[in-house]
């Protein structure tokens, strides 16, 4: 039997790079990236020059049976996602879960995440949490605001810079306009951002000043 690692990669400055992680993707026989030209350039960075495979949302689902047969001849595979952790809001559960309904082992390095450190520097509670990600873009948005503006512990969303403002607005429809919230974008970045207050005072500001870059919003749960 092979093996699968999960390897996080930077979410913005390279020096977040593990040691660990450097050395699994130098040795393992094969490369699962979600962007082979985005990953080609932090293998590059690296000196690895580990093949690579393109497994990505939209073809995980047909590369699954592919991938498990590989391991299940000894292959050993590690898999990466364009920055972060793999399967936190990227490709990684469909293998993973295959890998462990087939008896493969599967190890999953500690690395860089983007939700963690937004939910640490919010000054927000962050003993309880929920971890929300990507809210729908259409169906089943309204009902999941609904059902988390009875939330009572902090929640965390991803979001893209064109969506934050409308986003924003929903919050204070559905959460109250004086709801606490965090926002974070291009975290570990040159332009790296915290703004914090109430969800108005946030929607203010980023009405007047275009976001960009990409977003973790936490918001404060219901008292």
């Amino acid at each position: 039997m092979g093996k699968l690692y999960l390897v996080p990669t930077p979410i913005g400055n390279l020096e977040d790079m593990t040691f660990r992680a450097i050395k699994v993707l130098q040795f393992v026989d094969l490369i699962l990236a979600e962007d082979t030209r985005t990953s080609g350039k932090l293998l590059g960075h690296f000196e690895i020059d580990t093949p690579m495979q393109s497994h990505h949302m939209h073809n995980e689902h047909k590369t699954v049976d592919q991938l498990l047969k590989k391991l299940q001849t000894g292959l050993v595979i590690a898999l990466i996602s364009d920055a972060g952790t793999p399967a936190i809001s990227d490709p990684g559960f469909l293998l993973t879960r295959a890998c462990v309904e087939n008896n493969i082992e599967v190890e999953c390095l500690p690395g860089a995440t983007a939700f963690v450190p937004a939910l640490v520097n919010s000054g927000l509670p962050n003993d309880k949490f929920v971890f929300e990600g990507f809210l729908p873009v259409k169906k089943g948005r309204q009902t999941r605001l609904q059902l988390l503006a009875e939330e009572t512990r902090t929640i965390i969303f991803y979001e893209s810079p064109h969506k934050l403002v409308k986003t924003l607005t929903q919050f204070a429809d559905f959460f109250g306009v004086d709801r606490p919230i965090s926002v974070s974008r291009e975290l570990t970045k040159m332009y790296e951002e915290t703004v914090r207050g109430t969800v108005t005072e946030v929607l203010e500001h980023f009405t007047a000043h275009p976001p960009k870059g990409e977003f973790v919003l936490v918001v404060g749960g219901k008292k």
